[in-house]
């Protein structure tokens, strides 16, 4: 290795230690004030085979060494960040951690920004992360239990839940799923989201992923599970319905009244995110008779001298949409925001005065790219455009009745998933209406008397003075 050191350093008494590290991985300047200098200072003091008098090397050094005699075990602290130092009288191994603090500071989050509530979000470090978490919920019910993952990354996976609160079987199945996990490498928290999910082929996700700390201990408070994963600051929520990926943060701060309308715009704008051209598609094909007579002259009129069918047409302005939001997504921030906008203008109108679309198509194009947007969850608006395109699809085979089937179809999908074995739509099927308080609307505080009953939680209230269940 380019990059380890092997220094001898010679004691007082004629003796000298083997100081063994990888320069890239620790910390220099602790190394020369914790180990170094202490043993070039210390007297020439006689010291018993175990090192360990007053006057000894061991008692000089200001860290923590603990002694370890197997080369595997050499090996993996050594990748990890820890100073190896051989003394060779007593033949006695002995390693300190001083990793080098690599990182960034605490800043705002990017993926789910809001206005009014606490800024800071997770980063790299999953120490830094538990410190997040655990200043929000300083109680000894919290628990975290480490997991190692990947036989070549070695990556370090934290779970945590309350004691007392979540359910045991939830945490036993995701322990079972953790200690199962055979895979060489994993660099970010949706690897482990992907060895974990019930159901991998589907396109909605069961692990919701959030860098905000105050996001984990709500969830934690209502007795579901986080899972860090060392070097993201992505950590992972779950179990979780297909409701909580319309959830924001700000729900929670903003007036209940407030927090509810946004919510059920949510709701609306993804139904109409990959309703509403399929519907044109649909109508323009199959059912033009139930369009009214004003809106038909427009349409009419619209589409008298295009060359594509009303299929191709939508499939052609949607392929263009994505093109110009990935564009958007891959260039560096301050030409990203010009790009998006100057291409959708220049585009749009340049696809109208061709004659390649309509005027009706560019603003419905418009509508349901930006409602797309809507929806707090990343992963869940970039599925999207695969329901969207399914849609419109149906709806140019069967028209509205194709969108119907369509929706069942969609519906039997969700039905079907699980999130650690947790249903996937709960509290809709199976019917909760308990834990409808807080689902198409978010209910006042003081209404939120009881946690979800879908996580089967071993403490339901949410006030101290109640009694637990017998």
């Amino acid at each position: 290795m380019a990059d380890a050191e092997v220094q001898e350093c010679p004691l007082p008494n004629g003796r000298s230690l083997t100081i063994v590290y990888v320069i890239t991985l620790i910390d220099s300047e602790r190394l020369n004030e914790a180990v170094l200098e202490p043993l070039s200072t210390i007297g020439s003091e006689r010291e018993d085979t175990n090192g360990q008098e007053p006057g000894s090397w061991v008692r000089s050094v200001s860290v923590t060494l603990s002694p370890f005699t197997l080369q595997s075990e050499a090996n993996g602290r050594l990748m990890q960040g820890s100073v190896l130092i051989y003394d060779g009288e007593t033949g006695i191994w002995r390693s300190c951690k001083l990793e080098n603090p690599l990182g960034r500071a605490i800043e705002s989050s990017e993926t789910e920004t809001i206005l009014l509530g606490p800024k800071d979000s997770f980063s790299e470090q999953i120490d830094e992360n538990m410190t997040l978490i655990r200043r929000r919920l300083p109680v000894m019910k919290l628990k975290a239990e480490k997991f190692l993952v990947g036989t070549l990354s070695r990556t370090t996976v934290v779970l945590m839940y309350l004691e007392g609160i979540t359910n045991p079987d939830l945490v036993n199945v995701a322990k079972a799923k953790l200690s199962k996990i055979d895979y060489d490498m994993f660099l970010d928290s949706s690897h482990v989201a992907a060895f974990m999910e019930d159901h991998n082929a589907s396109l909605f996700p069961q692990f919701m992923q959030s860098d905000r700390p105050d996001s984990c201990v709500n969830s934690l408070n209502m007795g579901k599970l986080v899972i860090l994963v060392d070097n993201t600051p992505f950590a992972l929520i779950a179990p979780i319905t297909f409701f909580n990926l319309f959830q924001s943060p700000e729900d929670y701060i903003n007036r209940w009244i407030v927090a509810s309308s946004l919510r059920c715009l949510r709701y609306f704008s993804y139904f109409l995110s990959f309703t509403l051209i399929p519907l044109y598609v649909a109508l323009c094909t199959y059912h033009y008779q139930m369009i009214p007579l004003q809106i038909l002259y427009v349409l009419l009129e619209s589409r008298s001298r295009l060359p594509l069918s009303p299929f191709w047409e939508a499939m052609a302005m949607l392929m263009t949409l994505e093109i110009i939001k990935e564009a958007s997504l891959r260039m560096p921030s301050k030409t990203s925001q010009t790009l998006g906008v100057i291409g959708g203008i220049v585009i749009g109108q340049a696809s109208v005065e061709a004659g390649f679309a309509s005027k009706v198509l560019i603003v419905l194009a418009g509508i349901s790219a930006i409602a797309s947007f809507l929806s707090p969850n990343y992963v869940l608006s970039k599925s999207s455009l695969i329901v969207h395109m399914t849609f419109l699809m149906l709806a140019s085979w069967l028209g509205v009745p194709g969108m119907v089937l369509g929706m069942v179809a969609l519906l039997a999908h969700l039905n079907g998933l699980t999130s650690l074995n947790r249903p996937y739509l709960a509290p809709v099927a199976p019917f909760l209406g308990k834990d409808w308080i807080d689902l198409f609307i978010r209910g006042p505080l003081k209404a939120m008397r009881q946690r979800p009953s879908y996580l089967l939680p071993l403490y339901k209230w949410r006030y101290s003075q109640r009694r637990k269940p017998s």
